[in-house]
Order: C-alpha cells, then sequence, then structure tokens
C-alpha cells in the first residue's frame, strides 16, 4: 500500500520519552512484520517556543496537514509559565486541534483486569469499567467569541468567555456519538446543562432530532453534566457511550480516567471530518500532560502513549490486527506484574521508561513466533 505518513510530536516533558517507546514498536513493526511507516518529526509546545517563538511554528502546521495521522506526546511545563498566554505551550495544542479540524475527542475509560484494584473506587464499582467519552473539541467555552480581559471604567476588571455551538457542530459531533454507539451496547448519554444554560437546551434539542431522524436504533438519555459526574464515581459502569460539549468533556474525561487507576494507562483519539474516500485528519495523544516533575527520570507509564499508536492503527489505518496485538501485549505484561510509578501496587515490579517499553516488545515477540 502507499506509504502510511505518520507525523510525531513528543513536545514537552515526559513526551519525549513515552514517543521513544512507541518508536521502538514503529520499528519492530518494520523489522518483524514488513508494516513500513514514513515517520517524520516536529516541534510543538514550550519546545516548539524555544527554537521558532512560537507553541505552533507554521512548518508543524504544514507537516501536520501531509500526514496521515499525527502522534503527540504532552506540552507545558513551568519554564514557560510566564510567556504571554498567546505563546503559551497549550495554545500549540488548541492550534492544532482547530487548523486540522478535529472536532470529535474519543476518550476510552477501559480498566484492565490487572488493574481493577489500582483504583481508588472500591473494585466492584470500577472491574471490567468499559466506556467511551466523546468530547467536542473545536467550540464552547475554549474557543468561543468574544473572550478576553478588560478593564471597567471603575478600575476594576472584568474576564469573559462565550459558550457557543451551531446546529452543524453538534449534529456532526453527534453523527460520530451515535456512530460509536452503534458498534457498542447502542446506548448513547448526551450531557448537558440545559436547567441553565440556553446553548445547551439547543444541544439537546438537535441530539433528539438526530436520533429520531437518522439513529432510532440506538437509545438515547440525557443527563446534566453535576449529575454525570456524581454517577461516573457512583456507578460508571451504566454508561456505554457518552457525548458532550467541549469544557463538560474536558472535565468529565479526566474523572472518568481516574477510575482506571493512572492518567498513565489511557489514550484518546482526535478526528476530522471524513472527506470523500472517507479518511479522517486524527491526532493521537496520551491523556496524561508533561509531567514535569518525572521528567527526564525514566519514571512515565509509556503505555497509554502506546496505547494512542494502537487507536492510530485501527482509526487511520484500518490495522485492527495490529492494534489489537499491541493491545494484548500491554495487558500481558500487567499481568505478568511490571509497574511504573504511577499503577505501582503491592507484590509487583517497579520499572522503568525504557523496561516498560522494553517488555512490550518482548510480548509483540512472543505473540509473533
Amino acid at each position: 500500500m502507499a506509504a502510511r505518513k505518520l507525523l510525531i510530536l513528543p513536545g514537552d516533558g515526559i513526551g519525549v520519552e513515552v514517543m521513544a517507546q512507541v518508536r521502538r514498536i514503529i520499528d519492530w513493526m518494520a523489522k518483524k512484520r514488513k508494516i513500513e511507516f514514513d515517520v517524520s518529526e516536529g516541534l510543538i509546545g514550550g519546545a516548539a517556543y524555544d527554537v521558532h517563538g512560537t507553541p505552533f511554528p507554521a512548518e508543524t502546521l504544514a507537516a501536520a496537514m501531509q500526514a496521515d495521522a499525527v502522534l503527540l506526546g504532552a506540552v507545558g511545563g513551568p519554564k514557560w509559565d510566564d510567556l504571554p498566554f498567546d505563546k503559551k505551550p497549550e495554545r500549540g495544542l488548541l492550534g492544532i486541534r482547530k487548523e486540522m479540524g478535529l472536532f470529535a475527542n474519543l476518550r476510552p475509560a477501559t480498566v484492565l483486569d490487572a488493574l481493577a484494584d489500582a483504583s481508588t473506587l472500591k473494585h466492584d464499582v470500577v472491574a471490567g469499567l468499559d466506556i467511551m467519552i466523546l468530547r467536542e473539541l473545536t467550540g464552547g467555552l475554549y474557543f468561543g467569541e468574544p473572550r478576553g480581559i478588560e478593564t471597567l471604567a471603575d478600575g476594576s476588571r472584568k474576564g469573559f468567555n462565550t459558550l457557543v455551538y451551531t446546529t452543524p457542530e453538534i449534529v456532526r459531533i453527534g453523527r460520530v456519538a451515535f456512530e460509536l454507539a452503534r458498534k457498542r451496547g447502542k446506548r448513547l448519554c448526551s450531557v448537558d446543562k440545559a436547567n441553565v444554560l440556553e446553548c445547551t437546551v439547543l444541544w439537546r434539542e438537535e441530539m433528539i432530532k438526530l436520533q429520531k431522524e437518522e439513529f432510532p436504533d440506538v437509545e438515547l438519555s440525557h443527563m446534566y453534566v453535576d449529575n454525570a459526574a456524581m454517577q461516573l464515581v457512583r456507578n460508571p459502569k451504566q454508561f456505554d457511550v457518552m457525548v458532550t460539549e467541549n469544557m463538560f468533556g474536558d472535565i468529565l474525561s479526566d474523572c472518568a480516567a481516574m477510575l482506571t487507576g493512572s492518567l498513565g494507562m489511557l489514550p484518546s483519539a482526535s478526528l476530522g471530518a471524513a472527506d470523500a474516500d472517507g479518511k479522517r485528519k486524527a491526532l493521537y495523544e496520551p491523556v496524561h500532560g508533561s509531567a514535569p516533575d518525572i521528567a527526564g527520570k525514566d519514571m512515565a507509564n509509556p503505555l497509554a502513549t502506546i496505547l494512542s499508536f494502537a487507536m492510530c492503527l485501527r482509526y487511520s489505518f484500518d490495522m485492527v490486527a495490529e492494534a489489537e496485538m499491541i493491545e494484548t501485549a500491554v495487558k500481558n505484561v500487567l499481568k505478568g506484574g511490571l509497574r511504573t510509578a504511577d499503577i505501582m501496587q503491592a507484590g509487583k515490579a517497579k520499572v522503568s521508561t525504557t523496561v516498560m517499553g522494553e517488555a512490550v516488545v518482548r510480548e509483540l515477540d512472543k505473540m509473533n513466533a
């Protein structure tokens, strides 16, 4: 097949270390499975600012638009805390999402059997958990206009942001959510705050209309965001697929992530609209941040980034068998008792970032024998 163009953006902090372990798996695929990727690497976030004076250089955008998929590590750190708002590393992340049109963020929250006791919740509450949170990624408060901070006539200051969604924005994220639900348990919970916010009244009305017109086979329910947060820690297995707006999704997906025991275990995919050939712009990244406190210490958990690569294989390259191989390798390593510091449990073996990556490659070797 044509070359699979993959752009790697390690970013800041532990992003560099965890991405190195993904490169080992890419090399393994080339050597052992004869699957080649056309891999290039670029800068984003603080690393990009240090070289180019901007967290999202034009070179990075151009490379991202040419790639079949982008794999990103993490951005940010205290080194850049004093930069102007528009120069902060996080603006690079928001920028690439916006410019690539990545409106659909898929955040799975899955509890692997070996880690059911790593969660702060009771074993029975989280064992077997498998939910998907779909977050709208390019609208809402994070992008709405007007926005800013201004000084009033009396000398006091006012900060303001705008929560805004249009029908097309709601329908396109809703359609992705219903399609995902149709492939899973055919249950979709739409999360809003329609008792207070007119914008999410529209959100609910459009979700209801879409379900009636296109997805009558999918059960649709609605939940206010505050109740959804409570239910995620009370009875998370009641959910299958959840869909919500940008800020609510940001908060709820991190809440759901901690049900699994660690942010270091969870991947994500951000997808754009399908073109005429059915292909989508896509960016894959671990849920965790740049963790500057442990950067450079070979302590970070690389599994979320490795699993993000598995999502990349599944959604961008239609390589389901290879994706499942990687996911199984991760499960087997955890069953074998290896743990990085963030998921360490009594009686298990604490290992470094590098050793965890090596262990996954060894499992792949076993399955490929």
